[in-house]
């Protein structure tokens, strides 16, 4: 099957339910990561997914993972960590090192998919009040988090990442919270992982995630709640 290539002045996609998409969900190749190209293909179910010399590469992948904010699940161990260290937890306190952290390999990531553009189009999205990070705190060392769009009532998540163990499940934990009393409705998640299924995360379909998207109004401009920043309140 040939793959749609975008153009560089339409930001446009195939729709992710056509007979376009690869069967791994690769639906599109090429365009740009501007904020406006981005924030149309999360609306959609599309994410940009490529390696540093990969052109640009958007994907629907077949199942999606995702999750209602309320539904979010920690452990006992989590939470007796967290207790334990006396974490604390912000959202947009320091985007760049959340990001910085995600973008760098670890034991169980030998291999990362951000690479320079993906910084800079995710860390303009942060400027314009689009994408948010959420950080875990020992005393003033940041030991977790993860980043996302939030694209009301939705919250897309990109990566996540932890300097002590379970400090990411407990920065996903305290985004549910958050959302939940904000009155999101769905935690994207991507793809569906061990680690995403520990928390919570469930499975849909590539067509039932595109209907319950296309069937949602969406805000056309950013969360103001999510833009203060601040500790997040457990």
């Amino acid at each position: 099957m040939t793959i749609y290539r975008l153009l560089d002045d339409d930001i446009g996609f195939p729709s992710p339910i056509s007979n376009e998409v690869e069967e791994d969900g690769l639906l599109a190749v090429g365009g740009d990561l501007s904020p406006q190209r981005i924030l149309h293909a999360y609306s959609q179910g599309i994410f940009p997914w490529f390696n540093e010399d990969d052109p640009l590469l958007w994907w629907s992948p077949p199942v999606r993972a995702v999750v209602a904010p309320k539904q979010v699940h920690c452990s006992r161990t989590t939470l007796k960590a967290a207790r334990r260290g006396k974490w604390r937890v912000t959202i947009n306190a320091n985007f760049p090192e959340v990001m910085q952290n995600c973008r760098e390999a670890a034991t169980d990531r030998p291999d990362t998919w951000i690479d320079d553009r993906m910084t800079l189009a995710y860390q303009r999205l942060n400027q314009l009040g689009w994408c948010h990070s959420v950080e875990v705190w020992e005393n003033n060392e940041l030991i977790g988090g993860l980043y996302g769009l939030a694209i009301f009532p939705f919250f897309c998540g990109e990566s996540m990442f932890s300097r002590r163990p379970n400090a990411s499940k407990y920065a996903f934990y305290a985004l549910g919270r958050m959302l939940d009393r904000i009155g999101f409705s769905w935690i994207d998640c991507q793809m569906p992982t061990p680690h995403l299924s520990s928390l919570g995360v469930k499975e849909l379909t590539r067509e039932d995630w595109f209907n319950t998207l296309t069937n949602t109004e969406m805000l056309t401009s950013p969360v103001l709640e999510l833009q203060k920043g601040g500790i997040i309140e457990l």
